[in-house]
């Protein structure tokens, strides 16, 4: 998938996400969607696999479900950076959620653009 791809299908993730949990997920428009999306691609590539590293021993203590909390960290710093008043969530729980929520949805599209391939 290509990135662009993946900015519009995070977008689009933020933005079902903020109509079917409109008490955890604020998103105030579809150009913030795309920000916040393009905020947390960019935090993936730069300060994720810091944390990613830094976390190994608790990631294979938990079989990779910490992996989870990293992902609902990085959505707490893009809240952040976009401003809690355009893009947030009510709680950590409530990125947790939306973190294993994107997970599963880019695997898969990730997954369905793999068997297009084949």
């Amino acid at each position: 998938m290509s990135y662009f791809e993946r900015l519009i299908v995070n977008m689009l993730t933020f933005i079902s996400l903020s109509v079917l949990l409109p008490q955890m997920v604020h998103v105030q428009s579809f150009m913030t969607a795309l920000i916040a999306s393009f905020v947390l691609s960019i935090l993936n590539t730069l300060v994720k696999p810091v944390l990613t590293l830094l976390s190994l021993p608790l990631t294979i203590l938990t079989l990779g479900f910490f992996s989870f909390l990293i992902n609902a960290v990085m959505l707490q710093m893009t809240s952040a950076l976009v401003g809690s008043s355009n893009f947030g969530f009510s709680s950590f729980g409530a990125s947790l959620l939306v973190a294993i929520i994107m997970s599963v949805v880019n695997m898969i599209v990730t997954d369905h653009n793999m068997r297009k391939y084949m």
